[in-house]
């Protein structure tokens, strides 16, 4: 039977046009298909003709087709006749562009075999050339040296050797070098293109056996970034200058160099070092390591990088008037917030514990169309530190003295604080309205501290006033812009913003909070700064009257939001370009400051170690742990607990911070059995719990008074009673008797006071004391008395001493404990 069975072959009927494709495969294979197309059927009308639903439509009559109907079905028929063609000659268009493309990539990678090829065949032969001549000068040292050289073997300056300079490819190839096996088909045994044996690390580092090859795939990929990007022209590398510091991480000194961090850790693994990507260097290795790249190094200091502020000097064009700082300053409760008060027309007082300012205040209010800023400082003596800032930051002070009392400690530390700052001061005479008032005493004392008034022929003016009739209000503001006039106070608003921490604080919902005192530039929302060891941006400016601003001046006080952390009160302020800048700021200063307390911490010898440890062994301390609602309420506290104390007792603070006692806070006074002392902040829910579990004792103060006074009273529970001696009499001994089974007896006379069983004694030998004891007997013939008076003779046995004579004298006293306190300062 035949294939076919006597069927005909599959196809297409009637219409089929016959035509082959050609397939590519990888490696530049092809393949001819035969296949069939069916031409599209196109049916022509007709003339005359009309379709059934035509005639029907027209009542089964046939009309006749017009001649315009005619003539736009030819034109149809054409234009699809001409699309076709058209879409038959683009695809063999295509079809060509894509056989020319196949055909240059066959030739490009054949071309690349081929140069592969020549490169092993160069490589093998001077492999073998390299052996042959490693051979001929083994031959040539075993060979006798009057053979070495003959005249017709030696080159001379009439026969050069020129085969000396030329490639492997000019010099004549040997006949007994060693030919390759081949097969019976004439190739290579085991194929031109592999490499017999193992490859080793040498061979692959000198290239070796022909050398490593790049793969297909890989030589495809570079032609084809060729293709798309042009050729590949080696960039010229830029040569940098690379700001080193004292040391470097080693992906931070790649990434000043713009090198791979791989390339500088194999340098310096060449170099000798072992290191990883985030080892530190110090300044000379990295130096090393900059050169060897070619960049250029700069050395700076860690301390260069505080170089970013700005201290521009402001030209005096630039300068515009600016509103005066002025500073209330005086002694508690001679009515500083309330004068403030009587000028704002507010209540303070009414919110501040016990009546008393424990926070720096800041203020502005418009007197006559003329804006006056006012800091409100706390005149207690634990809030020293706050009243000397408020005498840096200020241009006025304005000191309170009560007109019924007299000048006092804390009137005359604001005095020093007024002077040291070089600040003019004005004194207002407080309390005009008291029956006692005598405003003449309070002249004469203050020229004690060398402050003269102008009623005294000074030049410190002084108004009377009253904080509850509001007498003198208006004079003293009048004198107030008078010496605000004398000063000239100008700034600059034109420039980046500078500005003193007055208060700073932890709020619940607003994270950490600083009041700050713009001293120049204009500080705006959105300015990134750093602000002592904290940085950050400003996300709300909030003004005395609690109102969002978006920017302030010099000499406006706001509150800043956005801090990263709680700065300290007294911090400046300082707007920088950008985050980096800032972070990196706040970095150093947080660096600088541990090492400064870490110096600070360590013993400089071994002597002074052990002087310390054998000096805490003899003091009680006691611990506490402080949290506080505002920084400078903190620092109040720490240096009032500074000063309770003596050399036996002192006070010992664990931590101290900003914000609610939270529960760490307690598990650290548990662990060092400490109270946790709360200044106007509370304990959460959670620090509550853990308190009432591990029995911690939280105690809550809002008046700074009462937690100094129970404070010093607990660490006077901590003083050893004091031992009172009270003297009560005088005995001579006149005879020594032995008696038995007591020992040796002294017979005395009570010369002054009384001899009494119970009280201490001391055996005096010419004056100088040799016993100091209890006595074991007293008898008065031989009955046991318990005292004998003076005049009267008595018998005296010690206890545990019998070294007694003839003419020594006891001294006879009672001692008495009386519990110590801790003075006040």
């Amino acid at each position: 039977m035949s294939d076919q069975d006597g069927k005909k072959p599959l196809g297409l009927s009637g219409g089929a046009r016959a035509g082959t494709v050609k397939q590519s495969f990888a490696r530049g294979r092809t393949n001819n298909v035969v296949v069939e197309t069916k031409r599209k059927r196109v049916s022509v009308p007709k003339p005359g003709a009309q379709s059934a639903a035509a005639v029907n439509a027209q009542g089964g009559k046939q009309a006749s087709t017009t001649d315009a109907e005619m003539d736009r079905r030819l034109k149809a028929l054409q234009a699809a006749k001409a699309r076709e063609a058209e879409d038959t000659e683009r695809r063999a268009r295509e079809e060509q562009e894509r056989d020319e493309e196949r055909k240059r990539r066959r030739e490009e990678i054949e071309a690349k075999e081929r140069e592969e090829k020549e490169r092993e065949e160069l490589l093998k032969q001077k492999a073998e050339d390299d052996k042959r001549r490693q051979e001929e000068a083994r031959e040539a040292r075993n060979r006798p040296a009057a053979d070495a050289v003959t005249p017709e073997t030696a080159p001379t300056a009439d026969k050069p050797d020129r085969t000396r300079n030329l490639g492997p490819d000019a010099r004549p190839a040997r006949n007994d070098a060693p030919r390759k096996r081949e097969d019976d088909s004439g190739k290579p045994k085991g194929g031109g293109e592999r490499r017999g044996g193992k490859l080793t690390v040498n061979q692959a580092l000198r290239g070796g056996e022909g050398g490593r090859q790049r793969s297909l795939a890989s030589m495809r990929r570079k032609q084809e970034r060729q293709r798309r990007g042009g050729p590949s022209t080696p960039q010229e590398k830029v040569m940098r200058t690379v700001q080193l510091p004292e040391t470097i991480v080693v992906s931070e000194l790649a990434n000043r160099m713009s090198e791979r961090v791989a390339a500088v850790v194999k340098s310096l693994m060449q170099s000798g070092l072992m290191v990883t990507q985030n080892e530190v260097l110090d300044a000379d290795t990295a130096e090393l390591i900059i050169e060897e790249f070619g960049h250029k190094v700069q050395r700076v200091s860690e301390a260069d990088v505080e170089q970013v502020i700005d201290t521009i000097e402001d030209k005096d064009e630039d300068l515009v008037e600016r509103a005066p700082v002025i500073t209330i300053m005086g002694h508690v409760d001679h009515g500083k917030t309330s004068l403030l008060d009587a000028i704002r027309k507010t209540k303070v007082v009414s919110g501040e514990a016990g009546g008393i300012t424990q926070h720096i205040g800041a203020y502005q209010v418009d007197v006559n169309g003329k804006t006056l800023s006012f800091l409100d400082t706390p005149g207690h003596a634990a809030f020293t530190s706050m009243r000397a800032r408020g005498a840096q930051v200020t241009d006025i002070v304005v000191l309170v003295v009560a007109a019924d009392d007299q000048v006092m400690p804390q009137t005359v530390e604001a005095i020093n604080h007024a002077k040291a700052a070089k600040v003019p001061m004005i004194i207002a005479i407080n309390k005009m309205d008291r029956p006692g008032a005598d405003p003449q005493k309070v002249r004469t004392d203050l020229l004690q501290h060398e402050v003269i008034v102008e009623a005294m022929s000074g030049e410190v003016q002084d108004v009377e006033v009253s904080a509850v009739t509001g007498e003198g209000l208006d004079k003293l503001l009048e004198a107030i812009a008078l010496q605000a006039e004398i000063l000239e106070l100008k700034a600059n608003p034109n420039r980046a913003a500078e500005a003193a921490v007055i208060e700073a604080q932890l709020d619940v919902g607003r994270g950490p909070v600083a009041t700050v005192l713009v001293q120049n530039g204009t500080l705006r929302r959105g300015d990134i700064f750093v602000v002592g060891e904290q940085w950050g941006k400003v996300r709300a400016l909030i003004d005395d009257q609690g109102q969002r601003v978006e920017e302030a001046g010099p000499s406006v006080p706001v509150e800043v939001l956005g801090l990263s952390g709680t700065p300290g009160a007294g911090d400046v302020l300082n707007v920088v370009e950008t985050e980096a800048q800032a972070r990196e700021i706040s970095e150093y200063r947080q660096q600088a400051a541990k090492d400064k307390r870490a110096a600070a911490g360590a013993a400089t010898t071994l002597d002074q170690m052990m002087a310390k440890v054998k000096e805490d062994q003899n003091v009680s301390e006691l611990p506490i742990l402080v949290k506080a609602d505002v920084q400078g309420s903190a620092e109040a506290i720490l240096q009032a607990m500074e000063k309770i104390g003596n050399d036996e007792v002192r006070v010992r603070v664990l931590h101290s911070g900003v914000g609610a006692i939270t529960e760490s806070d307690i598990t650290l006074a548990e662990a060092s059995g400490a109270p946790v002392i709360g200044f106007n902040v509370r304990a959460n829910a959670p620090a509550r719990a853990a308190a009432n579990q591990k029995g911690v004792e939280i105690r809550y103060y809002s008046v700074i008074y009462d937690m100094v006074d129970d404070i010093r009273d607990a660490a006077s529970g901590l003083l050893s009673a004091e031992i009172k001696e009270t003297f009560i009499g005088y005995a001579e001994i006149r005879e020594v008797f032995k008696v038995t089974g007591v020992g040796n007896v002294a017979g005395c006379l009570v010369t002054e006071g009384v001899a009494q069983r119970n009280a201490g004694v001391r055996l005096l030998r010419d004056d100088v004391v040799i016993h100091e004891g209890t006595l074991k007997t007293l008898k008065r013939f031989k009955d046991e008395v318990k005292e004998v008076q003076s005049g009267q003779e008595c018998g005296m046995a010690f206890e545990r001493y019998e070294d007694i004579r003839k003419g020594d004298v006891i001294e006879i006293f009672t001692r008495q404990e009386v519990e110590r306190t801790l003075e006040a300062d």
